[in-house]
């Protein structure tokens, strides 16, 4: 795991933990933000290098403050506008950005309420801040790509020239699967007729479409447990025949073997988590009436327990206060429970 991944599982944790009272934007800037910008490699504490409230009169406008300016050399290069951790970003909220984005040398900004970063930039039209972010950071849900286009914000790493090649293809990377993570979950009307134009023969009728809209969620649906289904059968065929990790070479005379089934369920647990926390960290431990899946093998950080030792199959979930077991019928019920087990890695982050 990288120091930038250690320190932004460590910030996603204390949201988590302290969200009731990170509600102000003043709360959200001393717990979140500056420890946001020192992940990074930024020395918080040089006002040479990160400008708090940072003023530059534009027209019309005086006196008024960006939350953050950071400064590369002895030009702006990234304003940043902080908002409440409640706060619902959109484009209202550009507006002191937008202006100030006018009257500087800054290529960036970030519009931020803690959790989400948008980040900006005048890919459209130059020196004009564009309406649309090119990526979006989510300190609560984010994957292995979306921590490496952050860390091209790095201090050691930042490289103006080198980001704004990649820009313009992540805006569109990140509109399109909006979109589609948008139609996945409601096909629109136009989506349906261009479906039922390939599948369907007949005559069209409202109760067709209906039933094509119910259809085509199921087929997205469908088409993501196929996606983990392929990554599971790949990684079963290229296991090792050996113990499952954090089992003993020679288990007690009185142990449960570990099943294949078990092995699967836990294989499932790490295709979910995958681009959240390096596979070799999530661990089997073999009990007598469950099998445990634990982070770097400790008791301590239980991911999830499985109870497959009997007839009702269960999952044990750990992102409350004590396991919570949900039953279910098959192992691709567990396909449901990634926000879950995700919301249990970062209790462990530290």
């Amino acid at each position: 795991m990288t120091g930038l991944e250690s320190a932004i599982l460590a910030l996603a944790k204390r949201l988590t933990d302290f969200s009731e009272t990170i509600q102000t934007e003043e709360a959200v800037k001393t717990s979140v933000i500056l420890p946001f910008l020192q992940a990074l490699g930024y020395d918080v504490f040089n006002p040479a290098e990160v400008v708090p409230e940072f003023t530059a009169d534009a027209v019309g406008k005086k006196g008024e403050k960006v939350d953050y300016a950071i400064k590369t050399g002895n030009d702006i290069s990234i304003l940043i506008e902080c908002k409440g951790l409640n706060t619902q970003l959109n484009e209202k909220h550009l507006s002191q950005l937008f202006r100030y984005f006018t009257v500087t040398n800054a290529r960036f900004a970030i519009l931020t309420n803690g959790r989400e970063y948008r980040f900006f930039s005048d890919l459209d039209e130059p020196n004009k801040l564009d309406r649309r972010p090119f990526l979006i950071f989510d300190l609560l849900d984010f994957s292995s790509s979306g921590l490496n286009e952050l860390s091209k914000f790095s201090r050691s790493t930042f490289d103006i020239d080198n980001i704004l090649q990649q820009a313009e293809r992540l805006k569109y990377v990140s509109l399109i699967k909006r979109l589609l993570a948008g139609w996945m979950e409601a096909p629109p009307e136009p989506l349906v007729k261009l479906i039922a134009a390939q599948v369907y023969d007949g005559r069209s009728s409202l109760a067709l479409r209906d039933m094509l809209t119910t259809a085509t969620t199921a087929a997205f649906k469908e088409l993501e447990r196929d996606k983990l289904r392929a990554r599971l059968s790949s990684a079963l065929s290229d296991a090792p025949e050996e113990p499952a990790p954090g089992l003993p070479d020679t288990p007690p005379s009185d142990a449960t073997d570990t099943t294949e089934e078990e092995i699967e369920g836990w294989l499932i647990v790490k295709t979910l988590l995958r681009g959240h926390v390096a596979p070799t960290r999530i661990t089997l431990r073999d009990a007598k009436s469950y099998c445990a899946v634990l982070l770097d093998d400790n008791n301590r950080k239980p991911l999830a327990r499985l109870h497959f030792n009997r007839a009702r199959k269960y999952i044990g979930l750990f992102d409350g206060e004590s396991e919570e077991r949900i039953p279910i019928t098959d192992l691709d019920d567990m396909m449901e429970l990634r926000d879950r087990l995700l919301a249990t890695l970062t209790k462990y982050a530290a």
